[in-house]
């Protein structure tokens, strides 16, 4: 675990910390759906990111992962620019969807065998990095079943595993424990601690949850407007607010003061499928 935690830190471009931004700004017509947003994360850290619905997180993340190009601003991944050098960035990260992104009719195996070519990864090194996946991920008994019988827990370990295939330096989730049960949430927050202790990975996730917030992150952000509302340390976030805050109070406070009626109905529907097909 030691080679790999250091490989994945030999991967990484230069610069001080995985992700940079500086006034990175998303426009669509006149609406800033991400407004001028600087963000600082380390290397090594679970970093979350909140916000109601039409906060401006999924975009933010669309522009880091270079799926989506900035309108202003500026933002490193990796010690890599978003715009100038998306291939780099794109070689040095991982992503997954808050949709499925492993395919039901093939097995655990086949989905990242096919994950194994896509990445480029040669012809010599995919078996023993599969297994090595696989293992880490807890899937090695259940390789040879079609996806489509995995479980929701073990779905989204199956799609972790495809994402680290290639050791990415940055690995991206979008919503990972969406609709799974206590059990299955608990056992994926364990791989995630392992990644990082393991390989060395920055994490970023996005999540509605407060509890995964608190008990996975080191550090949050909370948006709200398109813009970040704040910063810090979710003990320091909850003590800052006063002596008996929770971080659903946090939240509340910083995200606008209550419960969000942002999103549209295609939003409303592929989280519901989400949860479904996971639950």
């Amino acid at each position: 675990m030691k080679e790999q935690a250091v490989k994945a830190a030999g991967e990484r471009g230069t610069g001080e910390a995985a992700v940079r931004t500086i006034g990175l700004t998303r426009l669509f017509g006149s609406l800033a759906a991400v407004d001028h947003v600087d963000l600082v994360i380390p290397y090594g850290e679970i970093f979350g990111l909140l916000g109601a619905n039409g906060a401006g997180k999924s975009t933010l993340i669309k522009m880091l992962t270079t799926l989506l190009p900035p309108t202003s601003g500026h933002a490193q991944v990796g010690g890599f620019d978003i715009v100038g050098a998306p291939a780099l960035v794109r070689g040095r990260i991982g992503y997954v969807p808050q949709l499925l992104s492993a395919d039901g009719a093939l097995t655990g195996y086949e989905n990242l065998l096919l994950s194994a070519k896509l990445y480029g990864l040669p012809r010599e090194e995919r078996h023993d990095r599969i297994e090595e996946a696989l293992d880490f991920m807890g899937l090695a008994d259940s390789a040879k079943r079609l996806a489509k019988t995995y479980s929701g827990g073990m779905i989204r370990r199956l799609e972790l595993a495809q994402a680290m295939l290639h050791r990415p330096a940055i690995l991206f989730l979008d919503e990972p424990t969406i609709g799974l049960d206590p059990v299955a949430r608990h056992v994926v927050w364990e791989r995630l601690r392992e990644l990082r202790s393991s390989y060395g990975m920055t994490v970023l996730i996005t999540t509605h949850d407060m509890e995964e917030a608190e008990t996975l992150c080191g550090e949050l952000a909370i948006m709200h407007g398109g813009r970040i509302a704040v910063i810090g340390k979710p003990l320091e976030l909850r003590t800052g607010l006063g002596p008996t805050a929770s971080l659903n109070d946090v939240f509340a406070h910083y995200a606008g003061g209550g419960i969000s009626d942002g999103g549209d109905f295609s939003g409303a529907v592929r989280t519901r499928r989400t949860a479904r097909r996971l639950g």
